[in-house]
C-alpha cells in the first residue's frame, strides 16, 4: 500500500448516534436561546415598560392623559405588562403570556397610529415577533394549564 492510498477506519458509533447528538445539541441550544429571548422580553415589559406606568412616571402619565384615559387605564396598562413579564417566566403560562402580551402590542399599534400619529407604531410591531414566536414554540404547555384549570393535574 502506498503512502498516497487512504486508510479508513472503521467508526464504532453507527451513524443515529452521531445524528442524535447533534440534534439534541441542537434542541439544547435552541431552548436556551428561547428561554433567554423569554427573560429579555419579559425584563423589557418588567422595567422599561410597566414600570414607569406603575410608579406613575410624568412621562406615562401624559401620554394616559393625552389618550384621555387617565391614571386608572396607565395603572391598568402598567399591571397588565407587569403580570405578562411574570407570566412569561413561568412555564404553564408562557404561551399565554405571550399571545395576551401581543394582543396588547396589537393595541398598542393602533393607540399609536390613531391618537399619537404613527410616532412610534413600529415598537409595538417590533415586540409582537419575538412574543408570537414564544407562543408558539410553547403552544404545547397550553395542554397543560388547560389540565390544570381543569383539576387533572
Amino acid at each position: 500500500m502506498s503512502e498516497t492510498t487512504p486508510t479508513v477506519a472503521a467508526d464504532p458509533t453507527p451513524a443515529g448516534v452521531v445524528i442524535a447528538e447533534s440534534a439534541t445539541a441542537r434542541g439544547r441550544r435552541a431552548r436556551i436561546a428561547l428561554r433567554t429571548l423569554q427573560v429579555l422580553i419579559a425584563l423589557f415589559y418588567a422595567v422599561p415598560s410597566a414600570l414607569p406606568k406603575l410608579i406613575g412616571h410624568a412621562s406615562a402619565a401624559e401620554s394616559f392623559e393625552r389618550l384621555g384615559w387617565g391614571s386608572a387605564g396607565m395603572y391598568t396598562i402598567g399591571a397588565l405588562e407587569l403580570a405578562g413579564a411574570i407570566a412569561l417566566l413561568i412555564p404553564v403560562l408562557q404561551s399565554v403570556a405571550a399571545m395576551a402580551l401581543s394582543a396588547l402590542m396589537v393595541g398598542a399599534f393602533v393607540v399609536q397610529i390613531t391618537v399619537f400619529d404613527g410616532q412610534y407604531a413600529a415598537t409595538p410591531l417590533i415586540l409582537i415577533v419575538p412574543l408570537v414566536l414564544i407562543a408558539w414554540a410553547r403552544r404545547g404547555r397550553n395542554a397543560d394549564l388547560l389540565r390544570l384549570l381543569r383539576g387533572r393535574a
